[in-house]
């Protein structure tokens, strides 16, 4: 019997323990996840109606258009009223999008929500990501072929999804950075090069397979304007990107961040920052938090921005950041307490019986759970399910012993 105990006890050891705290946690983080994703979005109407909307949860249907077809995307409600039951890839949010569920990519399928739809929303940008597949690699994640762990980052710029070691530099340590621009939209806003020397997390640099490590070029269909950010300087093997700390509270960054903030004689921020000799790799880059209030917007700055299709940067509320901090403010307003709910729409008399019912509940609950704390032993299903049995028996044993009269 003894030996059996010691078993029980050893098996008990091995079990992992999880408190009825660490289960209510992990169910509002992952409530609150689903709120900064999905808070955002409307899930019973199709956004199609708004035009193209500034950020929203977007899925493609691979069982309506498969690899091969035109690539689509659909909004959070047409994915649950239209597409329920069909594989979906979700795209996590996309930028200035257009629900296109039911339009002419969609041979034999009509919008539930809302049919009447133009047959094709010719501003929509489309990438690999609308048929799961993502990074340079081009492979779907998760990836069953791949045995090697890695993080997904987010491009703010072409917003595909990278695996973290295919972006040619490591993200920094301390994890603190808010957004990352991939090496192929370093090469094509070189202008952004000037900021990361002063902006950019400090990050190393993944050496190639073959040792060497070439210094990426500028392309010629750049605006001269964003052309001139950028002195190439050859750089070694062993040379480091000129970058800094993110940390706000580094006296050197504040600096660095105070001159960004200082406008120059001739209004443009880029210009002071062209007579520095800046070393550009062929890596991503990974940025701060507000590090978009730093870039320039004078004239000719805007006019760059515009040319190369990236305004959408000197927009705060562009960010992922912005939306998820949206979508649980408008979650949290739309919370109702059923409680308080229920007590809205009795009379006084009923709102005080249950009331005091409420708190008989919860100081017998306490009480009960009290016990196993003090001996130290885990609460099991029926633990709890006898607790409620007990309780209904009590509440039935005083309503039986009432004495009711008539006048």
């Amino acid at each position: 019997m003894a030996g059996a105990e010691g078993s029980a006890g050893r098996q008990s050891e091995l079990e992992p323990v999880v408190s009825l705290v660490d289960v209510l946690e992990e169910d509002e983080e992952l409530e609150n996840e689903a709120c900064a994703v999905l808070g955002g979005s409307d899930s019973e109407k199709c956004s199609y109606s708004q035009g193209s909307v500034k950020r929203q949860a977007l899925y493609a249907c691979s069982t309506c258009t498969p690899e091969g077809e035109e690539p689509a995307g659909i909004c959070l409600a047409c994915s649950y009223e239209c597409h329920g039951s069909h594989k979906l890839f979700e795209l996590y949010t996309k930028r200035n999008f257009r629900c296109d569920c039911g339009n002419s990519k969609f041979k034999n399928l009509e919008c539930k929500l809302f049919p009447d739809k133009a047959k094709i929303n010719s501003g929509n940008k489309y990438n690999d990501n609308f048929f799961g597949l993502y990074c340079i690699c081009k492979r779907p994640y998760p990836d069953p072929e791949d045995e090697i762990p890695d993080e997904m980052i987010q491009c703010v710029v072409c917003e595909d999804w990278f695996h973290g070691r295919h972006l040619g530099a490591i993200p920094p340590e301390s994890g603190d950075f808010q957004e990352m621009v991939c090496p192929a939209c370093m090469k094509r806003c070189p202008f952004l090069w000037a900021y990361a020397a002063q902006l950019a997390g400090d990050q190393e640099v993944i050496k190639p397979e073959n040792g060497d490590h070439q210094d990426s070029t500028l392309k010629e269909d750049v605006p001269e304007h964003g052309k001139d950010a950028v002195t190439e300087v050859k750089a070694e093997q062993t040379n480091e990107p000129c970058t800094s700390s993110s940390s706000e509270s580094d006296p050197q960054t504040a600096l660095k961040n105070q001159h960004l903030n200082t406008e120059s004689q001739s209004g443009c921020r880029l210009q002071d920052l062209n007579a520095k000799q800046l070393i550009k790799k062929d890596t991503a880059t990974y940025w701060p938090l507000n590090w978009r209030s730093k870039l320039c917007t004078c004239k000719d700055c805007m006019k760059m921005y515009g040319e190369l299709d990236v305004l959408f940067l000197t927009d705060e509320y562009d960010t992922v950041l912005a939306y998820e901090n949206k979508g649980k403010v408008d979650q949290a307003a739309d919370r109702r307490d059923p409680l308080m709910d229920t007590l809205n729409s009795m009379d006084r008399v009923q709102q005080v019986e249950l009331i005091c019912e409420y708190n008989d509940l919860k100081t017998e609950l306490k009480d009960y759970l009290k016990r196993f704390a003090d001996e130290g032993t885990v609460v099991k299903r029926e633990d709890i399910q006898q607790f409620f049995e007990e309780f209904q028996s009590k509440k039935r044993r005083r309503v039986d012993g009432m004495q009711y009269y008539c006048s």
